[in-house]
């Protein structure tokens, strides 16, 4: 029998729901592009139920205590005496979400040496060391595309968010005011701006084809280019790299992974060659950007604003910069943990632990290490430390 450790984030402060705004979620059966949705045997939840906190722990108890195994589901994941540190030492699998991960370091993986599986419950496993789960043989794999749309949706309302400076408008009205002329000394029309984005894969496509009925300039850079039937399509501009693509570009928006040729991309240099007054949305990895460029970058006005919902690390101290710095738009990690991604997501998480326990292959998609490998999306994603 197998010790599954699952690290989620915590229950509402008013306590786990017992009724939600509405009573049924949209179906679908597909993503775009053909790929179908989670298709595990059963699952013991309805969507639309918050899954992804310590009470709603995926949907999964019923299923892993039938089969004998122990479920141990904590929020408590930092520092040497946290919970998820004790019961790592002899768990078989460990399950955790982008938006409270856990960190399996090189030492922590050196502790659990029963290691065999890592499972992201979303999109994006930059929270294990790839080259440890490389060299230790543990199967690395997430729930490719579960809330690629969900992440799509939210860079979208965080662009009109910033560009029409809806947060500061929204808080006159909360504090009673009617300030017209301050609300709109800083808003502007997404139209006929030039938008870009840093990759264009599941997520950043999605963006392209959501602002593409703004009537704006839309462009891209990418290591995998696309279709060219894509481009035409789209109209779109293909760039070389992020730095010929931001000088053009009124918002820019990351969608990319985080691994080695990433991180800190967005530095004071590259910064710098931006427009002044630009917009920066950032809904893929806290560390793709220098944390205290950022903000010298809205402090000088080379940006107009910085929105996003990834920090490191996460959660983020009550002293980090970006809640205070000016003209930003920073949520928690939240984009790809609506209720209706968690649906999917959970559902993938229960599919994928039903193939690794009935010995039957994983989904190449959701594969990101497997064999002592970069496998499947993996391949495509990441480079190998």
């Amino acid at each position: 029998m197998a010790k599954i450790l699952c690290v989620l984030y915590d229950d509402p402060v008013t306590g786990y729901p017992t009724t939600y705004a509405r009573d049924t979620l949209p179906q679908i059966d597909h993503y775009p592009g053909g790929q179908t949705v989670p298709s595990p045997e059963k699952v013991d939840f309805l969507p639309g139920q918050l899954l992804g906190s310590v009470s709603g722990e995926l949907g999964l108890r019923s299923f892993l205590e039938s089969l004998g195994h122990t479920f141990v589901v904590t929020s408590d994941k930092e520092g040497p005496d946290s919970v998820f540190e004790r019961e790592l030492v002899d768990a078989d699998i460990v399950i955790s979400q982008p938006f409270w991960p856990a960190y399996l370091t090189p030492e922590r993986i050196a502790k659990a040496p029963n290691l065999k599986l890592a499972i992201t419950a979303g999109i994006g496993s930059d929270h294990v060391d790839l080259s440890s789960a490389i060299g230790r043989g543990i199967t690395v794999a997430e729930v490719t595309f579960s809330n690629s749309i969900s992440v799509a949706e939210h860079v979208v309302m965080m662009t009109l968010a910033l560009v029409r400076n809806y947060l500061p408008s929204y808080q006159w009205v909360l504090d009673g005011g009617w300030n017209i002329a301050d609300c709109s000394a800083r808003a502007y029309d997404l139209e006929a701006m030039q938008v870009g984005t840093v990759a264009a894969g599941r997520i950043g496509l999605a963006v392209l084809r959501r602002l593409k009925p703004f009537d704006v300039g839309l462009h891209y850079t990418d290591r995998h280019r696309l279709a060219p039937e894509i481009e035409a399509e789209l109209n779109l501009t293909w760039h070389p790299d992020a730095e010929s693509m931001v000088r053009v570009c009124d918002v820019v928006t990351i969608n990319c992974p985080l691994h080695p040729e990433t991180e800190n991309m967005f530095d004071d240099a590259l910064l710098g060659k931006m427009k002044r007054g630009s917009y920066l949305i950032n809904t893929a990895r806290g560390k793709i950007v220098d944390r205290d460029a950022i903000v010298r970058a809205l402090e000088s006005g080379r940006l107009a604003g910085y929105a996003g919902d990834v920090w490191y690390p996460q959660p983020a101290p009550a002293d980090h910069p970006w809640r205070t710095m000016p003209n930003h738009g920073m949520t928690p990690h939240i984009s790809g943990t609506s209720l209706t991604a968690q649906a999917r997501y959970a559902a993938g998480t229960r599919e994928i632990l039903e193939c690794f326990f009935q010995g039957r292959p994983i989904r190449d998609e959701y594969l990101i290490v497997d064999g002592g490998r970069l496998a499947g999306t993996g391949q495509h994603s990441y480079s190998a430390r």
